[in-house]
């Protein structure tokens, strides 16, 4: 990932709402801004252009 892996781990622990793309903490079950239900863990892979 990145120079800094203790870094890397705190970002890593990232919940992405699907409605309105806010960050929330981890194991969270509704999202803070928008109190949708519908999250996603935060990609652990760099996407590269090819």
């Amino acid at each position: 990932m990145g120079k800094f892996p203790i870094a890397d781990a705190a970002l890593s622990q990232v919940w992405i709402c699907k409605r309105c793309k806010a960050r929330n903490h981890a194991g969270v079950e509704m999202c803070r801004k928008c109190h949708s239900r519908y999250l996603r863990p935060k990609r652990k892979d760099i996407k590269t252009k090819k």
